[in-house]
């Protein structure tokens, strides 16, 4: 018995090839975060900045500069795409490189709180939601970082991994610092 020859993949299914791979190490990076939550065992406290009440507030306010931050990035990639009635100036580029990169930055030792100290929870519906999309929040990171690396991708990738960084952050911000504002108030 014969069997025909493998038809080659056709061209549009071979544009994500690229984005395969980066979203695999994007998946393999949440599920990582996830891992390591749920099994280590939290030390209760990991970090506190001086000027601040406790490390719960510097968690709240370093989410507040990464949410505002992450707004920049919206607007500057709007502007950028031609999605705003107005021409994006010349250095709006350097501007949503370098408000990406602050508001990592000021999203890192929020992560390492998280992780180091508290672990993953699950408690309550808030708790849970914050910590699944905080998780997924690194992976999509991890997955764009990678993908603009990537040469012909297709046109909506960078901006659906852009999207689900910006959405991951705001829920995050939701989750964890308009809580601790609205609970335990504005005070640093």
């Amino acid at each position: 018995m014969t069997t025909a020859p493998l038809s080659p993949v056709p061209a549009r299914d071979s544009r994500l090839v690229p984005v395969l791979i980066p979203v695999a190490v994007g998946v393999a990076v949440s599920v990582a975060l996830g891992v390591y939550g749920r099994v280590h065992e939290p030390t209760a406290f990991a970090v506190n900045v001086a000027g601040f009440s406790g490390p719960l507030y510097v968690k709240a306010w370093l989410a507040t500069l990464a949410a505002a931050l992450a707004v920049v990035q919206l607007v500057s990639a709007a502007a950028m795409y031609g999605r705003l009635p107005v021409r994006a100036p010349s250095w709006t580029g350097t501007l949503h490189r370098w408000s990406g990169r602050v508001a990592v930055l000021a999203s890192v030792p929020v992560a390492v709180h998280c992780l180091y100290a508290l672990g993953f929870q699950a408690g309550a519906p808030r708790v849970l939601v914050h910590a699944l999309v905080g998780c997924l929040f690194y992976g999509a990171f991890v997955a764009k970082m990678l993908l603009l690396t990537r040469h012909e991708l297709p046109g909506w990738a960078l901006p659906v991994a852009g999207g689900l960084v910006f959405t991951g952050l705001a829920v995050l911000w939701v989750t964890s610092s308009l809580w601790v504002f609205t609970t335990l108030g504005l005070t640093l």
